[in-house]
This record gives structure tokens, sequence and C-alpha cells, in this order.
């Protein structure tokens, strides 16, 4: 999972999912986020942030990192968040089978999977960054999180 500064969304879709797939054996699932930024690194998660994945029942450990052109070495996937994101990771990949791994989370959501990233339609596919908005924002933000997961878990049981 990827967003800007990894503290709100990324950990946030983190939590997710990786509380719903802890018990997956096959595929064996391994969840980690990292931001395009280095703002935050090595700080917790937003405090806002985490208070919605918990209250929601999502347990969930978070420090903050960069996401490193290694990454696309020890991921399977990667899953950001914006259209931003989305252009900063591309650029840190040096060939094709990386960049095939990229994808944006809500491609996932059942009700936006047929939206090509490239279109003019691309920021459907984004999760609006809630960074110091209410906590309402946040819970927005969760609720498109558990419906991209939803869909991503369909096609992960699909293998």
């Amino acid at each position: 999972m990827v967003c800007m500064g990894n503290i709100c969304r990324s950990p946030m879709a983190a939590a997710v999912l990786s509380q719903r797939t802890a018990e997956w054996t096959s595929p064996k699932i391994v969840v980690a986020s990292a931001g395009t930024g280095a703002w935050h690194v090595g700080q917790g998660p937003h405090p806002t942030s985490q208070k919605v994945w918990e209250n929601a029942g999502y347990g969930y450990t978070h420090s903050a990192r960069q996401f490193q052109s290694s990454d696309f070495f020890t991921n399977d996937l990667i899953l950001v968040m914006d259209s931003n994101n989305f252009t900063n990771v591309i650029k840190l990949a040096n060939n094709d089978e990386s960049r095939n791994k990229v994808f944006y989370l809500r491609n996932f959501d059942v009700t936006l999977k047929n939206i090509d990233p490239t279109s003019s339609d691309y920021f459907k596919l984004e999760v609006p960054d809630p960074y110091n908005q209410s906590i309402e924002a946040y819970e927005e933000t969760l609720a498109m999180v558990e419906r991209a997961v939803d869909g991503l878990l369909i096609e992960l049981k699909n293998l």
C-alpha cells in the first residue's frame, strides 16, 4: 500500500488487508505500506487514521517508511492511493515487470474496476487524502478502502 506520507491512507489500507487475510495460508498475504515522500519516516500513523481503523475493529502496528525501488523486488503487488502516488512509483520502476505490479487500490472496487487508470476518468480511482481533515473524512476513506479490499480479496481467492 502506498500513499504520500505513509501515515493516513496506506497504513489504514494495510490494517484492513492484513487483518482480513491474517488466517490465509494460500496465497499467503504479507502486507506492508510506504509513502512516496520522506516527511514522516519513522513516525506512527496519524492519530485520527488509527482511531478510525481501530474503531472499525482493525488492529495494526505501523511505522512510516518511504517507498524505494527495491520494493519492486520484494512485493508482488503495489497498490497506490492516488495519481501522484501512481506517477511517483512508476518513475522508480526500471522495467515493465515492475510497472505491471502497480495498480490503484480502487481498481479492485467492483463498482470501479472497468475504469482505465490511464483514461481521463483516473480521478475516480483515487482515495482522497484525509490528512488533518474531519473524522468523517477518515471514515469515508476507510469505507473506500474496505470496498476496494473486498474486491481485491475476490481476485486473490481466485488465484
